[in-house]
């Protein structure tokens, strides 16, 4: 599952087990990027605080799909395919067309994210490409061009909120040799209302 130890949910205890509880899936399933962090527990909290607030979170205002989306794009640049397929399955999921998640991806694959996106979506993509390609080739005119397609300054910082969290998850998976061996790939925290609730479904 990973290069380094981890500790499975059957000999988990104490804060550790308590954490596994509330990030369980189907058969005390834990995803095998939060098994990664089962040696630091409070890295395990941090992460899914993050992750929870960022993408699944009731007052997101852009569409989960769409945040999935730039995670998806996110992970593609970043060569990270243990967070392509869990997240594209979870997009495919919030999408309920198959055509059209298939469109997204083959775009995002070949780095032509207009063949699938217009407007304030292809903007969103195009800025969370800059973000992990060349952070530092950003400017303020990017923020006034997101602006430009209607997108407020809250919907931008969800965008930039989410790119940044795949970029740390990818190097979490791509730095400890992370797999999805064993993994139900697909499945969130999509109680929303309750930012405490982080088991998945």
């Amino acid at each position: 599952m990973t290069w380094i130890k981890t500790i499975p949910y059957e000999e988990a205890c104490g804060k550790l087990r308590k954490l596994y509880n509330r990030v369980k899936g189907p058969d005390n399933n834990v995803d095998n990027i939060l098994l990664a962090h089962g040696l630091r527990p409070a890295s395990l909290q941090g992460h899914m605080g993050l992750y929870k607030s960022v993408l699944h979170h009731s007052d997101n205002s852009l569409p989960k799909w769409l945040l999935e989306a730039i995670g998806l794009c996110v992970s593609l640049l970043n060569k990270c395919p243990y967070c392509v397929e869990h997240h594209y399955a979870g997009m495919k999921v919030l999408i309920g067309d198959d055509a059209r998640s298939t469109a997204i991806r083959t775009a995002l694959e070949a780095d032509l994210p207009s063949d699938a996106f217009h407007g304030r979506e292809l903007a969103l993509m195009q800025y969370a490409t800059i973000l992990t390609r060349n952070p530092d080739h950003l400017t303020e005119d990017h923020i006034k061009g997101l602006r430009a397609e209607g997108l407020s300054d809250g919907e931008i910082l969800e965008a930039n909120q989410v790119a940044a969290y795949f970029s740390y998850a990818n190097r979490t998976v791509l730095g400890l040799g992370v797999r999805t061996t064993g993994d139900i790939i697909g499945l969130s925290p999509n109680d929303t209302n309750d930012p405490d609730n982080w088991s998945h479904n």
